[in-house]
Formats: structure tokens, C-alpha cells, sequence
């Protein structure tokens, strides 16, 4: 069972790149976020003429999550129910072939000092509890998509530039650890302990070029789900592609009996 994640940044600029990963890669799963879209403006009817199902919550302009998955996805749920006059479209969960997937599009928070700020922390706690909720129903899930934090040191090209700074900061580490002792696994991690797999790099700069990004696109897996992990990559050669998104696709592989029910 393949899975992947994916920021977009508009699916509107990326539908083709989307196809084309589709078609070349054959995931199980794809979930993308930033599709800024609203919602009767996604694609799902060229989708389904490859072959693919679609459940979506858009947001023109900004945000918006998807899940496209071969099998049919069920019990389909958006949003966090701590969170319910949230405006903004950035969590949207399914069962697809038993496996719950939980896809986020988390907020970014701007600056620590900002207002923003505040509204990452709601959020990350909110997230916090719904997935505390999710994982005492759901022994396969797997939770995914653009964090927009850099878990340690290692996950930055320039820690000492990003020191203390947004995304990088140790208490959006601590949410992120929060997660994590919820029971869920980093999944690049059970697989490549060491390294530098930056997946989000700033257009500015020639940064993807110069291979200097953030690890903030990330793959968090239950229990059940970490015991079956084969295999953990980013797809650097989509992000090198023209016109790109600023994210690289991420996907990870588990063994053929994470998807039985």
C-alpha cells in the first residue's frame, strides 16, 4: 500500500503534475493540500475518468484538502469538532480499505509574535484532541499532510538562522512531539534515522537548487501502521520540475496486510 502527501499550492497550476503523479507513481493514496479551490471547482470528474476517487473540502483563494484513492473512501468527515465556527478548510478524514487516513493542511502562524500565532496554537491543540479521539477508534490511521513545523535541528538547512523562529520554534516542537506521544510514529524517521530530507523549499533564492529547504510535509503513523512501514521518500524530482509547487511529494510504502480490514 503506497500512500502519499503533497501541498499543492493550487491544483488550478497543478492539475497536470497531479495526473502525471498519479499515472506514473500509482499510490493508494494521494492527499493533497493547498488546493485553493472552492469546493465546486475541484476536478473530480477528470479524476474519476482515470480511475480515481475524490473527497475534498476547497477554499477559494487559500487552504482546501483532499484525498484521492483508488478504493472508495468512507466515513468522511472535515474539520475539528473543538474548533467548529473555524472558517478555514485544512482537515479532512476518510477510511480508505481500512485504513483511516487523516490529512492536514495545518496553519502556518505567520511570526511568534503574531496573532496567527495564537490561532496555531487553538489549532494544534484542537488537532490534538481529535486525533487522541481518532486513534481509540482506529488501529490503522495514518496522519499526513504540510505540519508547517521542522520537527528537530536536523530538519532545517540553517538551524542557527531558523533558531527560535516560526515553524523551527521549540514550542511548535513540543505540538508536534504532543502528536507524537499520542502513540504516532514519524515515519521518515523509522526509516532513514539520519539525514537531511527537506520537502518544502522557498521559491526565493534558488533554495531548491542550492538544497537548502524544511522537512515540514510528514507521514505520522499509528502503532499497527509503523509495524508494516516499508519504505519512506521524498520525490525531489517533481519538485525540480517547471513550474513547480514548493512542496515535494512525499509517499511511503506498507506491506500488503495494512490494508486488509
Amino acid at each position: 500500500m503506497k500512500i502519499a502527501t503533497w501541498n499543492v499550492n493550487s491544483l488550478n497550476v497543478r492539475l497536470p503534475q497531479v495526473q502525471n503523479w498519479l499515472a506514473d507513481h500509482r499510490p493508494d493514496i494521494l492527499a493533497l493540500q493547498e488546493l485553493k479551490l472552492d469546493q465546486d471547482k475541484f476536478p473530480a470528474a477528470a479524476l474519476q475518468m482515470m480511475g480515481w476517487h475524490s473527497v475534498w473540502s476547497g477554499q477559494k483563494t487559500y487552504n482546501g484538502v483532499a484525498i484521492i484513492s483508488r478504493g472508495e473512501p468512507q466515513d468522511v468527515h472535515t474539520g475539528l469538532p473543538t474548533l467548529p465556527d473555524d472558517p478555514q478548510r485544512r482537515v479532512i478524514a476518510a477510511t480508505v480499505n481500512g485504513v483511516r487516513i487523516v490529512n492536514v493542511y495545518c496553519v502556518n502562524g505567520e511570526a511568534l509574535d503574531s496573532p496567527k500565532f495564537q490561532y496555531k496554537e487553538q489549532w494544534f491543540a484542537a488537532l490534538t484532541e481529535f486525533l487522541r479521539n481518532e486513534l481509540s477508534r482506529h488501529e490503522k490511521l495514518i496522519l499526513l499532510g504540510d505540519f508547517n513545523i521542522a520537527p528537530a535541528d536536523a530538519d532545517c538547512y540553517a538551524p542557527e538562522k531558523w533558531h527560535e523562529k516560526i515553524l523551527c520554534s521549540s514550542i511548535e516542537r513540543q505540538w508536534f512531539q504532543n502528536l507524537l506521544d499520542l502513540g504516532l510514529t514519524d515515519s521518515l524517521r523509522q526509516i532513514h534515522p539520519e539525514g537531511a530530507f527537506y520537502t518544502w523549499f522557498d521559491y526565493r533564492g534558488a533554495m531548491f537548487q542550492r538544497k537548502q529547504g524544511l522537512r515540514i510535509d510528514h507521514i505520522l503513523t499509528s502503532r499497527t501502521m509503523a509495524s508494516a512501514l516499508q519504505d519512506m521518500q521524498v520525490d525531489y524530482d517533481t519538485r525540480a520540475l517547471e513550474r513547480p509547487s514548493d512542496h515535494a511529494p512525499v509517499w511511503a510504502q506498507f506491506a500488503d496486510c495494512a490494508s486488509s480490514s
